[in-house]
Protein backbone atom coordinates (compact mmCIF):
# COMPACT_ATOMS: atom_id res chain seq x y z
CA UNK A 1 0.00 0.00 0.00
CA UNK A 2 1.06 3.44 -0.93
CA UNK A 3 2.31 5.15 2.20
CA UNK A 4 4.67 7.59 4.31
CA UNK A 5 6.66 6.57 7.44
CA UNK A 6 8.01 8.87 9.96
CA UNK A 7 10.70 7.58 12.56
CA UNK A 8 9.75 8.86 15.84
CA UNK A 9 11.97 8.61 19.03
CA UNK A 10 9.38 7.17 21.81
CA UNK A 11 8.47 3.35 20.57
CA UNK A 12 4.61 4.11 19.89
CA UNK A 13 3.42 4.72 16.47
CA UNK A 14 0.25 6.09 15.26
CA UNK A 15 -1.34 4.64 11.77
CA UNK A 16 -3.02 7.05 9.97
CA UNK A 17 -6.02 6.73 7.91
CA UNK A 18 -7.59 9.55 5.70
CA UNK A 19 -11.24 10.30 4.56
CA UNK A 20 -12.76 10.15 1.01
CA UNK A 21 -10.25 12.16 -1.59
CA UNK A 22 -7.43 11.98 0.83
CA UNK A 23 -4.00 10.81 1.04
CA UNK A 24 -1.20 9.49 3.28
CA UNK A 25 -0.11 13.00 4.10
CA UNK A 26 -3.03 14.33 5.28
CA UNK A 27 -3.19 13.46 8.56
CA UNK A 28 0.52 13.71 9.47
CA UNK A 29 0.26 16.83 10.70
CA UNK A 30 -2.64 15.55 13.48
CA UNK A 31 0.26 12.77 14.25
CA UNK A 32 2.18 15.42 15.05
CA UNK A 33 0.06 17.03 17.32
CA UNK A 34 -1.16 14.20 19.14
CA UNK A 35 2.83 12.51 19.99
CA UNK A 36 5.72 14.46 17.93
CA UNK A 37 7.49 11.79 19.22
CA UNK A 38 5.77 8.85 17.98
CA UNK A 39 6.40 6.86 14.61
CA UNK A 40 3.45 7.60 12.32
CA UNK A 41 2.86 5.98 9.33
CA UNK A 42 0.28 7.39 6.85
CA UNK A 43 -1.75 5.25 4.26
CA UNK A 44 -3.24 5.62 0.94
CA UNK A 45 -6.81 3.61 0.37
CA UNK A 46 -6.59 0.86 -2.72
CA UNK A 47 -9.70 2.16 -4.05
CA UNK A 48 -10.16 4.71 -6.03
CA UNK A 49 -13.87 6.49 -6.40
CA UNK A 50 -14.30 8.99 -9.37
CA UNK A 51 -10.04 9.30 -9.09
CA UNK A 52 -10.67 10.01 -5.07
CA UNK A 53 -8.75 7.61 -3.34
CA UNK A 54 -10.83 5.86 -0.34
CA UNK A 55 -10.25 2.57 1.79
CA UNK A 56 -12.57 0.52 0.54
CA UNK A 57 -15.89 0.68 -2.62
CA UNK A 58 -18.91 1.59 -1.87
CA UNK A 59 -22.07 1.12 -3.63
CA UNK A 60 -24.43 4.31 -3.18
CA UNK A 61 -23.64 6.61 -0.66
CA UNK A 62 -23.70 5.33 2.54
CA UNK A 63 -24.29 2.04 1.09
CA UNK A 64 -20.92 0.32 1.30
CA UNK A 65 -19.66 -2.86 -0.90
CA UNK A 66 -19.26 -5.53 2.32
CA UNK A 67 -17.39 -8.15 0.27
CA UNK A 68 -15.21 -5.38 -0.90
CA UNK A 69 -14.69 -3.68 2.69
CA UNK A 70 -13.66 -7.09 4.14
CA UNK A 71 -10.92 -7.81 1.30
CA UNK A 72 -9.67 -4.53 2.14
CA UNK A 73 -9.68 -4.71 5.91
CA UNK A 74 -8.02 -7.97 6.18
CA UNK A 75 -5.28 -6.04 3.39
CA UNK A 76 -5.01 -3.25 5.73
CA UNK A 77 -4.17 -5.59 8.31
CA UNK A 78 -1.06 -7.53 6.52
CA UNK A 79 0.14 -4.35 5.69
CA UNK A 80 0.16 -3.29 9.19
CA UNK A 81 1.92 -6.60 10.16
CA UNK A 82 4.43 -6.19 7.42
CA UNK A 83 4.89 -2.53 8.51
CA UNK A 84 5.92 -3.90 11.92
CA UNK A 85 8.32 -5.77 10.58
CA UNK A 86 9.97 -3.60 7.81
CA UNK A 87 10.31 -0.93 10.43
CA UNK A 88 10.68 -2.68 13.80
CA UNK A 89 7.88 -1.73 15.32
CA UNK A 90 6.43 -2.70 18.85
CA UNK A 91 3.21 -4.22 18.24
CA UNK A 92 2.02 -3.70 21.33
CA UNK A 93 1.91 0.21 21.03
CA UNK A 94 0.12 0.43 17.71
CA UNK A 95 -2.54 2.67 17.74
CA UNK A 96 -4.40 4.62 15.13
CA UNK A 97 -6.40 7.68 13.74
CA UNK A 98 -8.88 7.38 11.03
CA UNK A 99 -11.13 9.96 9.60
CA UNK A 100 -14.38 9.65 7.93
CA UNK A 101 -13.77 6.20 5.12
CA UNK A 102 -10.38 5.94 7.08
CA UNK A 103 -12.46 6.11 10.29
CA UNK A 104 -14.85 3.18 8.68
CA UNK A 105 -12.25 0.71 7.93
CA UNK A 106 -10.45 1.62 11.37
CA UNK A 107 -13.59 0.40 12.74
CA UNK A 108 -13.57 -2.53 10.86
CA UNK A 109 -10.37 -3.39 11.23
CA UNK A 110 -11.10 -3.70 15.52
CA UNK A 111 -14.27 -5.70 14.34
CA UNK A 112 -11.95 -8.57 12.15
CA UNK A 113 -8.95 -8.30 13.83
CA UNK A 114 -9.29 -8.22 17.51
CA UNK A 115 -5.84 -6.50 19.32
CA UNK A 116 -3.46 -5.43 15.85
CA UNK A 117 -4.75 -1.66 17.60
CA UNK A 118 -4.01 -0.76 20.92
CA UNK A 119 -6.12 2.72 20.77
CA UNK A 120 -8.50 3.27 18.45
CA UNK A 121 -9.17 7.14 17.17
CA UNK A 122 -12.65 7.21 14.94
CA UNK A 123 -13.53 10.75 13.61
CA UNK A 124 -16.98 10.47 12.23
CA UNK A 125 -17.10 6.93 11.52
CA UNK A 126 -20.27 4.91 10.55
CA UNK A 127 -21.01 1.35 11.46
CA UNK A 128 -19.32 -0.43 8.73
CA UNK A 129 -20.99 -4.19 9.06
CA UNK A 130 -23.80 -5.86 10.57
CA UNK A 131 -24.42 -9.30 11.72
CA UNK A 132 -20.45 -10.38 11.94
CA UNK A 133 -18.57 -12.87 14.62
CA UNK A 134 -17.49 -11.30 17.80
CA UNK A 135 -13.96 -11.51 18.61
CA UNK A 136 -13.11 -10.44 21.91
CA UNK A 137 -10.44 -7.97 22.84
CA UNK A 138 -7.97 -7.93 25.56
CA UNK A 139 -6.74 -4.25 26.05
CA UNK A 140 -8.25 -1.79 23.57
CA UNK A 141 -9.43 1.04 23.80
CA UNK A 142 -11.18 3.03 21.39
CA UNK A 143 -12.53 6.88 21.20
CA UNK A 144 -15.33 7.24 18.71
CA UNK A 145 -16.13 11.12 17.86
CA UNK A 146 -19.53 12.55 16.37
CA UNK A 147 -20.63 16.11 15.11
CA UNK A 148 -24.37 16.89 16.21
CA UNK A 149 -24.68 18.25 13.08
CA UNK A 150 -23.01 16.29 10.52
CA UNK A 151 -24.78 16.02 7.02
CA UNK A 152 -22.94 12.70 6.13
CA UNK A 153 -22.50 10.33 8.87
CA UNK A 154 -26.08 10.44 11.46
CA UNK A 155 -24.90 10.75 15.07
CA UNK A 156 -26.81 7.18 15.86
CA UNK A 157 -24.49 5.68 13.86
CA UNK A 158 -21.79 6.23 16.46
CA UNK A 159 -23.65 5.13 19.34
CA UNK A 160 -24.73 1.99 17.42
CA UNK A 161 -20.56 1.17 16.91
CA UNK A 162 -20.06 1.73 20.49
CA UNK A 163 -22.49 -0.92 21.71
CA UNK A 164 -20.50 -3.34 18.77
CA UNK A 165 -17.62 -2.36 20.01
CA UNK A 166 -18.76 -3.22 23.83
CA UNK A 167 -19.45 -6.14 23.29
CA UNK A 168 -16.23 -7.31 22.10
CA UNK A 169 -14.37 -5.97 25.51
CA UNK A 170 -13.34 -2.73 23.90
CA UNK A 171 -13.44 0.25 26.12
CA UNK A 172 -15.36 2.84 24.00
CA UNK A 173 -15.31 6.29 24.91
CA UNK A 174 -17.68 8.90 23.09
CA UNK A 175 -17.19 12.44 22.09
CA UNK A 176 -19.55 14.86 20.61
CA UNK A 177 -19.46 18.19 18.74
CA UNK A 178 -21.71 20.69 17.94
CA UNK A 179 -20.24 20.79 14.20
CA UNK A 180 -20.56 18.91 11.02
CA UNK A 181 -18.13 16.28 9.46
CA UNK A 182 -15.35 18.04 9.66
CA UNK A 183 -12.55 17.74 12.45
CA UNK A 184 -12.69 20.88 14.29
CA UNK A 185 -9.86 22.14 17.83
CA UNK A 186 -12.29 20.95 19.62
CA UNK A 187 -12.22 17.36 18.58
CA UNK A 188 -8.18 17.70 18.28
CA UNK A 189 -7.54 18.73 21.76
CA UNK A 190 -10.08 15.84 22.91
CA UNK A 191 -8.03 13.71 20.87
CA UNK A 192 -4.68 14.35 22.66
CA UNK A 193 -6.26 14.81 26.09
CA UNK A 194 -7.64 10.99 25.62
CA UNK A 195 -4.31 9.87 23.69
CA UNK A 196 -2.62 11.18 26.92
CA UNK A 197 -4.58 9.53 29.61
CA UNK A 198 -4.79 6.37 27.26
Amino acid sequence: MKHVFKQGTNGKTIVLLHGTGGNEHDLIEIGYFIDPDANLLGIRGNVLENGLPRFFKRLSFGVFDEDNLIEETHRLHEFIDESITKYKLDPEKISAIGYSNGANILASLLLFHPNTIQKAMCLHAMVPIKNIEVNKHLNTKALLTLGLEDQIVNPKEAYELKEMLEIRNIKVDLFETPYGHQITKMELDYLKKWYDKN
